[in-house]
């Protein structure tokens, strides 16, 4: 059995994680990180990439634009490229309810500090010929980009290196409790971690820390459809989506395009085990073939999945407890995380060290679920393949 201590303990060395302790450590905590696997193992190191901002719960923006601020400094912060780019984004309409619903988040958004460009038929050939024309109206958002996953948590673990953090790899937390004025964590592997705090970014398992804690949360897990073509010609600089999240098609500089699109499949926590099945890289290939008839043959070189944790309303846990003082959670980001999570990381560690933050999270917070939850079961329908939603 090894004995260790520090003054501030996160179960998770995914993006979040690392973020968090990022902040935390340049403001001179000292921090370690108990990850299961590698730092990055999961969804953070196989999501989509995408920064969308635009299409997210309205309350999620002032969040979303201060990691965006975040993001466009990442290479200096890191002292590497992780391949983010101000890309744009593009929600494209293909018929009249995908159209008012664009058109009434436009108009909302406002009141968050997020403008949006609503184009009709005529403008978005103008600018982008080559989608096809049944595209009927488009939400431009200027500032939306994308980054290449692999590279980001990487670069933190450098930058953690130099900040001293400490970041146990391969080592499965079993459990946690409150002791004292602190907290007391066991691994599998034998390790006894005693912390004045502690961050639970589990992801996937966030839910089962949160349950040591008598904070039971409906989250259930998915695995995205993700996949590359070949490189072909760069053409296509901002990342297009479907309204109803049918298909996502962004190409990076070196030519491949990157395809995602709903229904998520299932996924096993247990197993660690996601995959995509064959049937959904021909739907999605005819999806993309539809909007952009230009790649209608294109080879797909990969596919792959991930596990990624959900609620049922789609919005993570971020926030204090409410049973226990010095434990905060941040997980179950629904397929939405990796864009939030250098502006995240900082206001925990506001959170944390100051008892405070500028920017509102209170939207998120781990109680809304003591109360009966409305759950909009056509969306979870177009989200998630049958039997993937326990809610």
């Amino acid at each position: 059995m090894t004995s260790r201590r520090t003054e501030i303990a996160i179960i998770g060395g995914g993006a979040m994680g690392a973020w968090t302790a990022f902040h935390l450590a340049r403001r001179g905590a000292r921090v370690m990180i108990v990850e299961r696997s590698f730092p990055g193992a999961q969804a953070s190191g196989v999501n989509y990439g995408s920064m969308r901002i635009q299409g997210r719960f309205l309350p999620q923006l002032p969040l979303s634009l201060r990691a965006q601020r975040i993001w466009e400094e990442s290479e200096r912060l890191l002292g590497t490229d992780v391949e983010f780019r101000r890309t744009g984004h593009l929600h494209v309409a293909v018929d009249a309810a995908q159209q008012a619903k664009i058109e009434r988040y436009a108009a909302d958004a406002l009141a968050y500090g997020l403008g949006v460009e609503i184009l009709a038929p005529a403008a978005i050939r103008r600018r982008w010929p080559w989608i096809a024309p049944h595209a009927i109206a488009a939400s431009w958002s200027a500032i939306d980009g994308a980054v290449n996953p692999r590279l980001v948590v990487p670069a933190l673990a450098a930058r953690l290196a130099a900040l001293d953090v400490a970041v146990l790899q391969g080592r499965r937390v079993t459990g946690a409790e409150r002791l004292g004025a602190g907290f007391r964590l066991e691994t599998a592997e034998g390790d006894v971690i005693e912390a004045d705090m502690l961050v639970n970014t589990g992801g996937a398992w966030g839910a089962d820390v949160a349950a040591w804690f008598a904070e039971p949360v409906p989250m259930f897990v998915a695995g995205p459809s993700e996949m590359v073509t070949e490189p072909l010609p760069y053409f296509m600089q901002p990342t297009l989506q479907i309204v109803d999240g049918s298909i996502v098609i962004r190409q990076v500089e070196r030519g491949n395009v990157i395809i995602a699109g709903h229904p998520r499949g299932p996924a096993d926590a247990l197993k660690m085990r996601a995959r995509m099945p064959g049937a959904k890289t021909l739907t999605n290939l005819q999806r993309v073939a539809d909007i952009i008839p230009c790649l209608s043959g294109a080879s797909i070189i990969r596919s792959w999945s991930g596990i990624e944790g959900y609620m049922p309303d789609m919005i993570p846990i971020i926030g204090p407890s409410a049973t226990t003082p010095g434990l905060w959670h941040a997980f179950a980001f629904s397929g939405h995380g990796m864009q939030l999570c250098p502006g995240l990381g900082a206001v925990l560690s506001e959170l944390i060290l100051d008892g405070r933050s500028e920017t509102p999270v209170g939207a998120f917070a781990i109680d809304r679920f003591r109360q009966t939850q409305t759950v909009d079961e056509d969306y979870l329908r177009q989200e998630f393949d049958a039997g993937v939603v326990k809610a």
